[in-house]
């Protein structure tokens, strides 16, 4: 089969890889009908995962068809159409019994692109299967679906929940990127009072104003200064970080209020410097976390009830063997547009190239 490699520090390549088989009476092998690229992603390519090693297939959200599954699968069979999570889980560690499925220890966690190959590629093999795929009902689109894969739990759990947003906040998102959009769309499920959307590129903050984004700024222009005016000097109650840059982290510290909470969802490959000495008498709580996926399945039904913006996300569309095109569309999105990008079909060889700016 063909799969996206990854090479080594800025190298990647589409190219022929051995087919995935059981290896474990809870694997399911999945065949890939839709999937997508996540920023964490162009971290592993810019070398800041070094978990990663050269040979890795690389992906960790996709839709696909259940193929062949091992003994101990009972949640799905062969022709199941499933949303693959990002996040394995073998449901029998203490964490995965606390519902901290990402910090499985049982082999578990995040391993999909991870550890183990993932899911840009024709077919993945899928750990722990009864508690890593969800099957899809027949209402729910496959591109919809994939988003939550990763970026809305993500979004909600890491960003909105942890940083308990309330009714009434001041809610600032660093990042109009996919997990910061969507951080805006669940944010908005808690009536803030406004949400502030930060960014460098003009169509994301303009995507942050469609899903309810009261202001946003340029990141160059002094974002402080706004949410300073905004919240007559007190600060925002709620800073989300989705950029996973020293930078981005720092100015998320400087924005928040006396007893506000910054919620980390950024992959970071550096160091940031944490003035503890300014933000200790503050009282500020600092919280991170890789995402559990606890809430796909009440997200799943709130798609399927429409409640959710998922495919308005995706702006490319490419056949699954234009990956590495992909990857240059997405990697340059302040030049190209690029929101989400989606890769796939009904069928990888008969879908057509539809990219838009």
């Amino acid at each position: 089969m063909k799969a996206l490699v990854f090479q080594g520090p800025g190298h990647i390549a589409w190219q022929d890889v051995a087919d995935p088989s059981l290896k474990d009476a809870a694997d399911a092998v999945v065949r890939v009908d839709t999937v997508t690229i996540c920023g964490t992603d162009l971290h592993i390519v810019k070398g800041d995962v070094p978990e990663v090693t050269p040979g890795r297939v690389l992906g960790h959200e996709a839709v696909g068809t259940v193929v062949e599954t091992g003994g101990d699968v009972r949640t799905v069979r062969p022709g199941d159409r499933v949303l693959i999570s990002c996040i394995s889980s073998c449901g029998r560690c203490r964490f995965c019994r606390e519902a901290r499925y990402g910090q499985c220890r049982g082999g578990g966690g995040w391993v999909l692109g991870h550890t183990v190959d993932g899911t840009q590629a024709e077919y993945v093999r899928v750990p722990f299967a009864d508690l890593s795929v969800h099957p899809l009902p027949s209402t729910v689109d496959s591109f919809d679906a994939m988003l939550l894969a990763d970026i809305y739990p993500t979004a909600y759990e890491v960003g909105v929940l942890n940083g308990q947003v309330r009714p009434g906040d001041t809610v600032v998102v660093v990042g109009a990127g996919p997990i910061g959009l969507a951080a805006i769309t669940t944010a908005g499920l808690y009536s803030p009072g406004r949400i502030i959307a930060v960014d460098l590129a003009e169509p994301r903050l303009a995507a942050a104003r469609s899903l309810g984004a009261e202001a946003t700024v340029n990141a160059a222009e002094g974002p402080e200064r706004l949410v300073e005016d905004l919240t007559e000097g007190l600060g925002a109650d709620v800073v989300i970080e989705a950029v996973g840059e020293p930078e981005s982290f720092e100015m998320c510290t400087r924005m928040v209020r006396p007893g506000g909470r910054v919620a980390n969802i950024g992959v970071h490959g550096k160091p940031a410097l944490l003035h503890l000495e300014d933000l200790w008498i503050k009282d500020v709580t600092l919280t991170t976390g890789l995402v559990d996926t606890y809430s796909t399945p009440m997200l799943l039904r709130m798609l399927a009830a429409g409640r959710l913006p998922a495919a308005s996300l995706i702006t490319h569309r490419f056949e699954l063997r234009l990956m590495e095109e992909a990857y240059d569309v997405f990697s340059h999105a302040g030049d190209t547009g690029a929101l989400k990008v989606a890769l796939g079909g009904p069928r990888h060889d008969t879908l057509s190239v539809a990219a838009q700016p």
